[in-house]
Formats: C-alpha cells, sequence, structure tokens
C-alpha cells in the first residue's frame, strides 16, 4: 500500500508539476516570459469586456428597453 501512495507521489512531483517546475525556472531569466499565460488570460478578458459593452451599446441605441418606472410608487 505504501507504494501505491509513492506512486501518487511521483506522478504528481515528478510529471504533473513539472510545467511549473519549468515556470519557476524561467521566472529567474524572465518576468515577462514566465507570466505569458497570465497575459494571455489578461488580453482574452478585455477582449470579452469590450465585446460585451459593444453589445450592451447597440442594444442601448436600439431604445428597446422600456425604462418606464411601474414597479414601485415609490420610484
Amino acid at each position: 500500500m505504501k507504494d501505491f501512495f509513492y506512486a501518487i507521489q511521483d506522478l504528481f512531483v515528478d510529471v504533473l508539476f513539472a510545467p511549473f517546475d519549468a515556470l519557476r525556472a524561467l521566472e529567474l531569466e524572465s518576468w515577462f516570459g514566465a507570466n505569458f499565460i497570465s497575459w494571455i488570460f489578461m488580453l482574452i478578458g478585455l477582449v470579452a469586456f469590450v465585446y460585451w459593452m459593444m453589445q450592451l451599446a447597440k442594444y442601448n441605441a436600439n431604445n428597446e428597453e422600456d425604462k418606464s418606472v411601474t414597479s414601485h410608487s415609490y420610484l
């Protein structure tokens, strides 16, 4: 049973965490290179945000939404 848990340890330490070890070693040489994936995710998020705002602006320009206050009298 002990060998089973050592096999799990070897799988995670030697195989699955290898990309993270490579990024850790790369950080000493180039901070931008080590954070390349983060920059990609931020770029995707920025593009999605701009697209969403453009869609909202287009929907708002059509004046399709009923903006009359009818739900509560105090509004």
